[in-house]
């Protein structure tokens, strides 16, 4: 298996079929999905496209969500990853956003700012960004202090299909 980064607890790669169990765990989860338009997954079929999705993106762009493996069981516990934007959102377009993603069980540990770290990291260093943007839900807490802890500065609150959301944004210092 090809891992494109480490941390001290995890390894990141690219998601492939064998994601699918685990994958669905975390997207069938209605808590997981609270704050992400609440329409959590109800077959696995569903996370099989979103698989197929994210392969073409990583064809095309180079770059997608990746999934988040922690290193002690070999999990797959979730994604995380920076996502590039052709389509406007929120009147930008042309841009790379940080998401993450985990199963509820290992929420609360670290794994997302730690994988998030690293991530930040590789799009400054790797991809020579300048920029990179996140939203997050007004009321998701929990992702919000994630992105303060990175560094990233709030700017404003958009509608995104109808759930107001944060805006951050995280520029590239010397």
């Amino acid at each position: 298996m090809k891992y494109i980064l480490e941390t001290e607890r995890l390894y990141l790669r690219e998601i492939d079929s064998q994601d699918v169990d685990d994958l669905f765990e975390m997207d069938s989860d209605p808590e997981v999905h609270k704050y992400i338009e609440n329409k959590p997954v109800k077959f696995k079929e569903q996370i099989v496209e979103v698989i197929e999705m994210l392969r073409a993106q990583y064809k095309k762009n180079g770059i997608a969500r990746w999934a988040v493996v922690y290193k002690q069981s070999g999990e797959c516990i979730g994604w995380a990853g920076l996502k590039y934007f052709s389509e406007p959102l929120n009147n930008h377009s042309d841009f790379y956003e940080l998401g993450y993603r985990l199963k509820k069980k290992h929420w609360g540990k670290g794994y997302v700012t730690e994988a998030a770290t690293s991530i930040v990291k590789y799009g400054f260093e790797n991809l020579g960004l300048d920029i990179i943007y996140a939203t997050a839900h007004t009321e998701n807490d929990g992702s919000i202090n994630v992105l303060k802890k990175l560094g990233f500065k709030f700017t404003e609150v958009f509608d995104y299909e109808g759930d107001p959301t944060n805006w951050f944004e995280l520029q590239k210092t010397n």
